[in-house]
């Protein structure tokens, strides 16, 4: 027999912990210390659970003893996490013939019958295994009846070849043994992990008194909370089934009542306001005093309350927030604990439209969820396509196969983007993130025919060019027509949350902001400045993408410094204005990153289009497209490399800057501009531009007769780079690690190809995660921790950072903090997500040395 000591009381003197009895029986014991009205119950340890398993058996004759002579009983599941389910509660354990005849006279024979055809049939199902279909026709609203009643023991004896176990030891043995069991099955074992459970994951069991609900007087059940779900408020919401049990006011089909009264009819609020006033009571008692606001199922006998079971209170992201702020400001929880309440990527959801929950959409594709929200648009396939819908206030979804520099316009005009091809750092989905667009990429199954201008679904299904459809950023998915929406809203709450994030972390958050609007939802976001502004974004609007492709054209370097004049004044202009956005914060600017054929059109009509309105035969136009063609342009003349070729190009960025930093500078706080050089491989890169835009910065100081400082830096991309940061720290005050080239070259993998087979990796578990979604640590981490220390030792105060899109990723920013970094940067829109788990990660005390972040 088990040891009693493993099956304990729940009282006011036990001490029953989560990892011992479950998170249930945990619960419960709280709720029985502060002094409400719980039925006496019994835990049945983690470890006593696991020898009932094993055919190791209990006492049941002495706990069933606890209970009193013919106690009827319930059993319920009391896993460590309560996330990972467990087997389903069993009621009326003990009822038998002699139990239902004494019932007959004290509940009246239909209520009698009912409890015990029920029980007969949950043991039948739930510990015979019998099949449900045998009780066909036998429902729950027939089982009154004694005809039912007799039918549903027949069964039993008829499939088990022997009557209905009439002892009660027997029944809650069975009980024990089978729940047990089934918690060790393939089945349980995989949704459990499905949960986020370890292999081994615990079972605790609990023995409680039923409460029956039923009987004289007002008898019922019902379950309630005192919050409202989608915000937090303070609400009443539940349903009551006036004599009923347990799980009779949750159950499909109950006529059940609503707690509180309105124009759907009569409530527990009318039948008994005191009930509800002690339900009331002890929700406060027990938010107080279990720190959560909580869900209960309770029961009422008789006119007596009495609490059942207790859980977190269902709650949206949105309510998440405020109930953990609340209970903060009364004084339940500690600001850390209310930080720590709070899952960072759920933010997104305050942040941005999501499909209603209950919404019943058609999925016709499932892709990567790129950038969260959820949009509903008209489907257009070209950027232009897209413009012309924005001017006619036409909300569109921009579908293309992937998409290319040229696109961000139309992406600036869509409400949302689908692309059949792409990664979690694809083109499509950095820019949608950055935009704080609404992107599904590389879904799986669409067939786009761009000139037809129609998406096919692997269905067969046809989509037409101003077809409606919705896009789900969060869930990966597309879905057929308008589907409705819930609104974000950000209240005091969040911002509250935001405040109290600031006060414990020690890690600083940039935002990768490419353009005035995006510096602005930045500052709203509270960064400490921006950390990535990619200029070449800058020259795709339509006056500015004429200018580039003038200088493109350019026969020699006099033409090409004609046509950078005329693009000086519009960067400077927008350096301007993000260094008075900004209002003295750091900015960090990259210098121009991609190969020049991108700010070419890809097709004949495009390039037909671009010789008219240079005045130059198309056939030129096709010839300088074909010479600037590279086999591998992300490895070719990009970055540095161009700098370093065409000079040109950065000497007018630095210029702008400058005279952007002087002009700033005398209209507010002083400007110190950190210049960023893309795509170093070798420290000779790094100081032939250094003197360059020294000399630039000279040139300015002088014409303007004003004195400023700047910050030059390398932007850390190519598994070089990082092996020979100490080269390069000699001649910089910063290294940005750009982590989404770094993953690309280290593992070489295209990141707008890998989506194609990345499920099917991370399923296999070649990946452990989407190395392009949270970092490699093992892999592209170690590269981090040997360049952060080489550059370190060169320059120990070079400052070190992270740019890439992994900047707001919780698991990255811990290891950032672990590794000293100065900042991460990542989307403005991400940037709530990475302050709070900047804090969290600070409140948990996870500074860890070097050693402890790389698997050797």
């Amino acid at each position: 027999m088990i040891e009693y000591v493993q099956i304990q009381r729940l009282g006011k003197d036990s001490d029953i912990s989560s990892a011992q009895f479950g998170a249930r029986a945990s619960r419960l014991a709280k709720l029985l210390k502060l002094g409400l009205p719980v039925p006496l119950a019994y835990g049945v340890s983690v470890s006593a659970v696991s020898e009932i398993a094993a055919g190791r058996l209990p006492d049941v004759a002495t706990l069933l003893g606890q209970f009193g002579d013919r106690a009827i009983v319930s059993v319920r599941s009391s896993p460590v996490k309560r996330a990972w389910g467990g087997p389903e509660t069993l009621l009326n354990i003990g009822l038998n013939d002699a139990l239902h005849a004494k019932l007959c006279h004290r509940l009246g024979e239909a209520a009698a019958n009912a409890l015990y055809c029920r029980f007969v049939q949950e043991y039948s199902i739930n510990v015979a295994r019998l099949d449900p279909e045998a009780f066909h026709g036998l429902d729950e609203d027939k089982c009154g009846t004694r005809d039912a009643l007799q039918a549903t023991l027949g069964i039993y004896s008829d499939e088990m070849e022997e009557a209905f176990p009439q002892n009660p030891e027997d029944q809650l043995l069975q009980v024990l043994r089978s729940m047990a069991r089934s918690w060790g099955g393939t089945t349980a074992r995989i949704l459990r992990q499905a949960h986020g459970a370890p292999a081994d994951a615990g079972l605790g069991l609990i023995v409680q008194r039923m409460a029956l609900g039923l009987g004289v007087g007002e008898s019922g059940a019902g379950v309630v909370q005192f919050v409202k779900p989608s915000t937090g408020e303070p609400a009443i919401r539940g349903r009551y089934m006036p004599k009923g049990q347990g799980r009779d006011a949750l159950q499909p089909g109950k006529s059940a009542l609503y707690i509180t009264g309105d124009k759907r009819g009569r409530s527990l609020e009318d039948t008994n306001p005191k009930a509800l006033a002690e339900l009331q009571k002890y929700s406060e008692i027990a938010r107080l005093g279990c720190h959560d606001a909580l869900r209960f199922e309770f029961t009422i006998e008789g006119g007596k309350t009495w609490l059942l079971d207790a859980a977190p209170a269902n709650r949206s992201p949105r309510a998440a927030v405020r109930i953990a702020v609340d209970l903060a400001e009364d004084g339940a929880i500690s600001r850390k604990s209310a930080i720590l309440r709070v899952e960072p990527a759920n933010l997104q959801h305050l942040l941005h439209p999501q499909i209603d929950p209950e919404a019943k959409p058609k999925i016709f594709a499932r892709g990567l969820a790129a950038s969260p929200g959820a949009a509903c648009g008209r489907i257009v396939f070209t950027a232009s396509a897209a413009q012309a819908c924005a001017a006619r206030e036409e909300a569109s979804i921009l579908v293309r196969v992937e998409t290319s520099p040229e696109d961000i316009r139309g992406m600036h005009s869509a409400k949302g983007v689908l692309t059949e091809r792409g990664g979690m750092t694809s083109h499509a989905a950095v820019i949608a993130r950055g935009l704080g667009v609404p992107c599904v990429v590389g879904a799986s199954g669409i067939t786009l025919n761009v000139k037809d201008k129609t998406l096919t679904t692997k269905d067969g299904e046809v989509f037409y060019e101003g077809d409606i459809i919705t896009v789900d950023g969060t869930n990966g998915a597309a879905m057929a027509g308008d589907v409705s929406m819930v609104l974000p809203q950000v209240d005091g709450a969040f911002s509250t949350l935001m405040d109290w994030a600031n006060e414990f972390r020690d890690i600083g958050i940039r935002a990768n902001a490419d353009s005035p609007t995006d510096a602005r939802i930045a500052q709203q976001f509270g960064v400490d400045g921006i950390g990535l502004c990619r200029t070449e974004h800058m020259f795709f609007d339509e006056d500015r993408l004429t200018v580039m492709r003038e200088m493109i054209f350019a026969d020699d370097v006099s033409d090409r410094r004609a046509a950078l004049d005329r693009l000086l004044p519009m960067q400077r202009s927008d350096f301007a204005e993000l260094f008075a956005i900004m209002q003295g914060l750091p900015v960090c600017i990259r210098l121009f990153d991609p190969p020049l054929h991108e700010f070419l059109p890809h097709s004949r009509e495009a390039m037909q289009e671009l010789a008219e309105a240079m005045d130059l035969p198309v056939s030129q136009v096709i010839s300088r497209r074909e010479s600037l063609a590279e086999f591998n342009p992300m490895l070719g003349m990009r970055g540095v490399r161009l700098g370093i070729t065409v000079p040109e190009i950065y000497d007018m960025q630095a210029r702008a800057i400058f005279e952007a930093t002087v002009e700033a500078s005398a209209k507010g706080e002083p400007v110190v501009p950190e210049i960023m050089i893309p795509l170093v491989s070798a420290a000779r890169e790094v100081e032939l531009v250094k003197a360059r835009i020294d000399a630039v910065a000279t040139e300015v100081q002088n014409e303007t007769g004003v004195q400023f400082t700047y910050r030059l830096g390398a932007m850390v991309e190519t598994p070089r780079a990082a092996l020979r940061a100490g080269d390069l720290a000699v001649n910089c005050a910063f290294l940005s690690f750009g982590t989404n080239d770094l993953t690309q070259m280290t593992y070489g993998l295209s990141r707008d190809d890998s989506g194609r087979f990345m499920s099917a990796y991370v399923n296999q578990g070649v990946f452990t995660e989407d190395p392009f979604h949270t970092l490699d640590i093992d892999g592209v981490g170690e590269l981090l921790l040997l360049a952060s220390e080489r550059g370190r030792v060169a320059m120990p105060d070079i400052v070190l950072s992270i740019c890439g899109e992994h900047g707001g990723d919780p698991a990255t920013i811990e290891f950032c903090r672990a590794a000293g970094f100065n900042y991460v940067s990542c989307s403005p829109f991400r940037v709530p997500i990475a302050r709070l788990a900047a804090a969290q990660s600070a409140v948990r005390g996870t500074n860890k040395t070097t050693e402890d972040l790389v698997v050797t």
